[in-house]
C-alpha cells in the first residue's frame, strides 16, 4: 500500500527548494519501504544503484536539519503534550562515543526523550533529544539537566497546554522549573520504597492511602515542602497497584490526561517494530539524531495516510465503533495497515484516503519553517 502515498505532496510543505524536496520524497518513501533505520537498507529501496542512493542520503542529511523539519509536526490545536523516554539497546556498540549503560547498569545503549502530541490511538513526535550515561559524564551534566534541555526547546510552543509525564520526571528540580516557566503539568508520582514528601497547609505529612476501586484527592499540598500541587489517586480493579498523579490542574482533568499517555508508548512500539528504531546504528550522535528525525517524519506521514486508509477500509458504525473488537480498525494502527496489510484497493478509495491524509497533514502546518542549515 506504500505506493498509494504521493510523498512529493507532503515533502513540498516540509522542505525548501525543488531539488531538496525531490530528494526528501524519494528518501522518505524508501524509509517506509525498507522499514529500517539503516542507511544501507534505505538506499536499496531508492531508485537506481544502492551505492548512489547511500551517498544521496548522506549528502541530504548533511544539508538539511531534520530535527527542525520534525518540529513542524507540532499540533497547534493539541490539548496537551506527552513527554517520555525510551531505551534503545546497543549491545555491540563497545566504542561508540554516545553509548553508555541503560537503567539495569549492564546493557549498552542510550535514551531518546521524545515530546509528542496525541493523534487518535498514537502520538505524533515533534521534538526529541538523545543522551546516555556516557554523554552525561562527558558533558558534566545529569539526567535532570537533559530533561530540562529537551523542554527548553518547546516552551514557546506549549503555551497553556499541560505537559504529561511519567514517574521518572517526578523530582523537585523539574517541578520548580515548570512552575517558574508557567508550564502546566500532570506527572505520575514515584511511590516506591521512598514515597514522596507531601505536606498539607498545617505542615503535616500526607500519606497516600487508597483501596482498589477508589479515587482519592488531596488538594493544596506542597511537594517536598516547596511546590504547590494537587494529587489524585486512582486504583482500578484488577491492577496490582494504584496510580497517583500530581498536577497544578483540577485533579480529575489531570488523571484523564495522564491516562492518555499510553499513546506515546504505542508510538514507540510502532517505531521499533515497524520502522526499526531499535536497530539504529550510527557512529556519531549527530548522524544518529538525523536518522531518528528522518524515521519520525516518515512515521508521521505514514500514520496520516494509514489512518485515512483505515477509515476507508474499516469505517466506524453509526454508533462510532465496530461490532467486533477483532476488526483491524481496533487491532492495528494505521501505520501497520499501510505497511503490512495486504489487500487490493479501489481507485476511489485511494483517492479519498489521500485527500483525508493531506487534510490532516496540512492542519499541522500554519507557519513556514526554514529547514536548511
Amino acid at each position: 500500500m506504500i505506493d498509494c502515498i504521493r510523498m512529493g505532496q507532503f515533502a513540498q510543505y516540509l522542505f525548501e527548494g525543488a531539488e531538496v524536496t525531490s530528494k526528501a520524497a524519494r528518501i522518505l518513501q524508501a524509509v517506509l519501504r525498507a522499514r529500517s533505520a539503516r542507511l544501507s537498507d534505505i538506499a536499496r529501496e531508492m531508485p537506481g544503484h544502492a551505492d548512489a542512493g547511500y551517498k544521496q542520503i548522506q549528502r541530504f542529511m548533511q544539508r538539511v536539519d531534520l530535527k527542525a523539519v520534525l518540529m513542524r509536526f507540532f499540533q497547534a490545536d493539541a490539548q496537551f503534550v506527552i513527554g517520555d523516554p525510551t531505551e534503545i539497546e546497543r549491545p555491540q556498540a563497545r566504542k561508540t562515543p554516545y553509548v553508555g549503560k541503560l537503567k539495569d547498569g549492564k546493557t549498552k545503549g542510550f535514551w531518546t526523550l521524545v515530546l509528542a502530541t496525541p493523534f487518535r490511538g498514537r502520538a505524533i513526535p515533534f521534538h526529541f533529544i538523545t543522551y546516555s550515561s556516557k554523554t552525561i559524564r562527558q558533558e558534566a551534566t545529569s539526567r535532570n539537566l537533559n530533561h530540562c534541555r529537551a523542554l527548553d526547546g518547546i516552551k514557546m510552543l506549549l503555551g497553556d497546554r499541560p505537559l504529561v509525564l511519567d514517574r521518572e520526571f517526578s523530582y523537585l528540580e523539574l517541578l520548580i522549573n515548570l512552575v517558574a516557566e508557567g508550564v502546566h503539568f500532570a506527572i505520575r508520582l514515584h511511590t516506591g520504597s521512598h514515597p514522596p514528601i507531601l505536606l498539607n497547609n498545617a505542615g503535616r505529612r500526607v500519606d497516600l492511602v487508597i483501596s482498589p476501586g477508589q479515587d482519592v484527592i488531596h488538594e493544596h499540598l506542597l511537594y517536598k515542602g516547596e511546590v504547590p500541587v494537587n494529587v489524585i489517586g486512582h486504583w482500578r480493579h484488577g491492577f496490582s497497584q494504584p496510580l497517583w498523579v500530581m498536577t497544578d490542574l483540577e485533579p480529575h482533568v489531570a488523571l484523564e490526561l495522564y491516562q492518555q499517555r499510553m499513546k506515546i508508548e504505542e508510538t514507540f512500539r510502532d517505531l521499533k517494530s515497524l520502522l526499526g528504531l531499535d536497530k539504529i546504528m550510527n557512529k556519531s550522535q549527530y548522524n544518529l539524531e538525523q536518522i531518528i528525525a528522518l524515521l519520525m517524519i516518515a512515521y508521521a506521514i505514514g500514520l496520516f495516510v494509514g489512518e485515512a486508509l483505515r477509515d476507508q477500509l474499516f469505517p466506524a458504525t453509526s454508533s462510532g465503533s465496530q461490532t467486533t473488537k477483532t476488526c483491524p480498525r481496533h487491532t492495528y494502527s494505521g501505520l501497520f495497515i499501510l505497511l503490512k496489510f495486504r489487500t487490493r484497493l479501489a481507485t476511489g478509495l485511494i483517492t479519498s484516503a489521500r485527500h483525508l491524509a493531506m487534510q490532516a497533514f496540512l492542519a499541522l502546518l500554519p507557519y513556514p519553517v526554514r529547514t536548511h542549515v
